[in-house]
């Protein structure tokens, strides 16, 4: 099995918006576990120039970019994504962000795996849930000439590949993928008077007046609905 970890930088968080930074890494199976191939990147010509504020989250400035580089069409899209051995799972962290720049005629309705959701699952208690946090966190060691800079497509690609293995040590693929078709499990409440309880501590009322609300977070939202679920099966066993 092969599973494709994949990165992007951007002019900006959303189309229209451009892809400028293609990077993946592959995770392999192998008789004695995960093999994980070197990351590789492709810088893109953007159509219109990087806003100061999106290189000031990557470094990437447009003198960077070679003068040759193409635009990154959904035909150069597709051979980013499908380059070389098939994969059969993409993976990316957060992969609602990739998800907005790479279309579904590109990723051909491929399963995905998001391993921020994973991470919240599988390791509630971290300090945080971004990629470096938890790459510091999992005290990985994971080799400066690859790992670094971060928000570079590159480095990234690479410390997720290197957190999905971790993963893959206590969940399997399956599981990864179906988290991925969830909202987020929230470890705890993130706002209002009972913020930082876990869930199983917020008042029932409040929960209800959680589920009733539209301009919520949906994810909150999903969490207060799922924890009622499971005070409610508690009671009938």
């Amino acid at each position: 099995m092969l599973l494709r970890v994949v990165d992007i930088e951007t002019t900006g968080m959303a189309p229209p918006a451009e892809i400028i930074e293609f990077g993946r890494a592959d995770v392999v199976s192998e008789e004695a576990g995960w093999r994980i191939d070197r990351p590789m990147a492709r810088l893109y010509k953007p159509l219109q120039h990087i806003p100061p504020e999106t290189m000031a989250v990557h470094h990437i400035t447009e003198a960077d970019i070679p003068e040759d580089a193409a635009v990154c069409t959904e035909e150069f899209l597709e051979k980013a994504v499908w380059g070389g051995a098939t994969p059969d799972v993409l993976v990316a962290h957060n992969c609602e962000f990739e998800r907005k720049f790479i279309p579904e005629a590109v990723t051909k309705g491929s399963p995905w795996i998001c391993t921020l959701k994973a991470a919240l699952r599988i390791w509630p208690d971290a300090p945080g849930h971004s990629n470096q946090i938890l790459r510091y966190w999992r005290k990985l060691a994971l080799g400066h000439a690859l790992a670094m800079p971060p928000h570079r497509a590159a480095p990234d690609a690479w410390v997720t590949a290197n957190l999905l293995v971790e993963m893959l040590k206590v969940a399997t693929v399956d599981q990864l993928v179906a988290w991925t078709t969830e909202p987020k499990l929230l470890p705890k409440l993130t706002f209002g008077k009972h913020r930082g309880l876990a869930w199983a501590d917020v008042p029932l009322d409040y929960l209800q007046w959680m589920t009733g609300q539209r301009d919520m977070d949906p994810d909150a939202i999903w969490c207060a609905g799922r924890e009622m679920n499971r005070r409610k099966n508690a009671v009938l066993k």
